[in-house]
């Protein structure tokens, strides 16, 4: 059953895809050791209510390790119809 979502993030901490998955222990691995194994990335839990690391961790946020949370990158404004050239 699938009760928890993971984010894997690469050498920079960018997330580069989010999965859902088991919360238990897998194989007798952690979910986080066990999902990296198979990726060949670290991979983190995160959380739809934010109750894991400040935020639901999307493609493109930046995990940040000293406060062990995901950020989200800055939002790029797009132009109404009327203001573009």
């Amino acid at each position: 059953m699938i009760t928890a979502y993971y984010a894997f993030v690469d050498e920079n901490n960018y997330v580069t895809e989010v999965i859902p998955g088991k919360e238990g222990p897998i194989e007798g691995l952690t979910p986080e050791e066990y999902y990296g194994n198979l990726q060949g990335q670290k991979c983190l839990r995160t959380s739809i209510t934010g109750q894991f690391r400040g935020c639901y961790a999307g493609i493109g946020y930046f995990y940040d390790e000293t406060k062990d949370e995901f950020i989200a990158p800055p939002s790029v404004p797009f132009p109404f119809p009327s203001q573009r050239a």
